[in-house]
């Protein structure tokens, strides 16, 4: 075993001892969120417990838009053809070391795509953790979980696309005078250096950590149950529910020109979606995609509702997790809590320094607000400003870039600490622990080594690399 490898493990040992679960993680989280705006801001109680509140249910739509992301594309990857198509890449990765490198390089390709592409690649290491021999399962997890950290630097990343939008909060608020072109941001030289590092050293490492044997974790092992895997096919099962003799009900329910007409009518407005607003891929479009591209590989209504039964199955964690991490944002928006720590750049960064802080700043609070988009709206704005008042004197250009430098530096340590919050492995695990026993504690020590050189890299590149 080497080095780097039983450092991993240790890792992994005292992350399982003293980790908690993911709930229990959000409910401790939620108390120092609290327990910090009281002795930071000076709020009453009851002022934090209602901010508490009142942030609690701003999640709803994006934790049913998860929902959806999850159900629907785990519907495709149940079907035949996504069958088949596994069968024939296990045909070529054959070794474990294989599987974790494949997996790495594309789960990056599919995040810069959309954060949200990240359940391919859970989808589809779930597939060759199947086929291939002696994959070390919880670390096949945290492979796919790294893998995300490289949505930053790609076409969803949300800083970059909210600071070249028209009308912006920033322009608005008086605290930018106009759009930053993505060419300052995800254009940037600093950026593509950021996407060589992800694409270089990230498979490259995930490689070198990889335990040496499964010891008795590949997924077969994990199963609760070892007939928890559907002894039915989906079409079996749709089957079986038929009468004896042919039923109007069993015709609907078996009808694929019902289904493809439903079809067509989507895919119509999928072509068309594009057509008219170009590449844009939010969430809504990408779930009605997935739905309807299910719907056209299940081919029957029957089969897709049991393929969407059997996608269901793990889903709980955000259902009831989500609203307790919208009400630590509650806290962090209502107490002026994350606006004070964005001030801290203004206080002590200079000229060279500030990337460093807004970096470290970005980090930090991506414990309470996990996601890039949220962060950025309660922590951007002090920020950006205190990057005004440094900048002062400086040309228009120069301003720009500094503007720039700062909210990529927010954004890619936002995207790092991901890596120590289980927040979007709630996005994961549906897919990849559906029918076995596993917990964050068992994944995440397997990232703090990544964490680490990563943290250091990082934070050199944005200290001395320009935008």
């Amino acid at each position: 075993m080497s080095l780097l490898t039983r450092i991993g493990e240790k890792f992994t040992d005292v992350f399982k001892r003293t980790m908690p679960d993911a709930f229990v993680f959000a409910l401790v989280l939620t108390l120092l969120t609290a327990l910090s705006a009281y002795l930071i801001m000076g709020t009453k109680p009851m002022d934090i417990i209602s901010s508490w509140y009142d942030g609690f249910w701003n999640l709803l739509t994006f934790g049913m838009q998860m929902v959806l992301l999850i159900i629907t594309g785990y519907s495709i990857a149940l079907s035949p053809i996504a069958k088949r198509g596994a069968d024939g890449l296990a045909s070529i990765i054959k070794t474990p070391k294989q599987v974790y490198y494949f997996i790495v390089v594309f789960g990056m390709l599919m995040s810069m795509v959309s954060w949200s592409w990240i359940v391919i690649a859970a989808f589809l290491a779930r597939e060759l953790a199947e086929r291939v021999k002696g994959v070390h399962y919880p670390y096949l997890i945290a492979c796919v979980y790294f893998s995300m950290i490289s949505w930053v630097s790609g076409l969803s990343s949300s800083i970059p696309l909210l600071l070249n939008t028209d009308g912006n909060y920033m322009i608005t608020g008086g605290i930018l005078e106009k759009v930053i072109p993505t060419s300052f941001t995800l254009g940037s030289t600093m950026n593509f250096a950021m996407i060589g590092l992800f694409l270089v050293l990230g498979p490259l490492l995930m490689f070198l950590l990889a335990p040496e044997d499964a010891n008795q974790k590949e997924l077969s092992d994990l199963l609760d149950d070892k007939n928890t895997v559907d002894s039915m096919t989906i079409k079996e099962e749709a089957d079986s529910f038929k009468f004896p003799t042919p039923t109007l009900s069993d015709t609907l329910n078996n009808s694929m020109i019902l289904q493809y007409l439903i079809a067509l009518m989507g895919f119509s407005y999928i072509i068309y979606y594009f057509n008219t607003k170009g590449f844009d891929l939010n969430l809504n479009i990408m779930i009605f995609v997935f739905l309807i591209l299910g719907l056209t590989l299940h081919q029957t209504p029957m089969r897709y509702t049991i393929s969407m039964k059997r996608a269901s199955s793990n889903i709980s964690g955000i259902l009831y997790q989500f609203p307790f991490y919208a009400g630590i944002m509650g806290i962090m928006k209502g107490t002026g809590l994350g606006k004070e720590l964005g001030q801290v750049i203004g206080q002590y960064a200079t000229a060279e320094t500030y990337p460093i802080f807004a970096y470290i700043i970005g980090g930090v609070v991506n414990f309470a607000i996990p996601s890039g988009g949220g962060e950025f709206a309660v922590i951007g704005p002090s920020i950006v400003e205190a990057v005004n008042n440094i900048g002062a004197g400086a040309s228009e250009a120069e301003l720009t870039a500094m503007h720039a430098r700062a909210s990529l530096s927010i954004a890619y340590g936002e995207s790092l600490t991901n890596l120590l919050q289980p927040f979007f492995l709630l996005l994961v695990i549906p897919v990849m622990a559906a029918g076995i026993r596993i917990q964050a504690r068992d994944i995440m020590g397997y990232l703090v080594l990544p964490f680490v050189l990563f943290f250091l890299i990082q934070i050199l590149m944005v200290f001395l690399l320009p935008v």
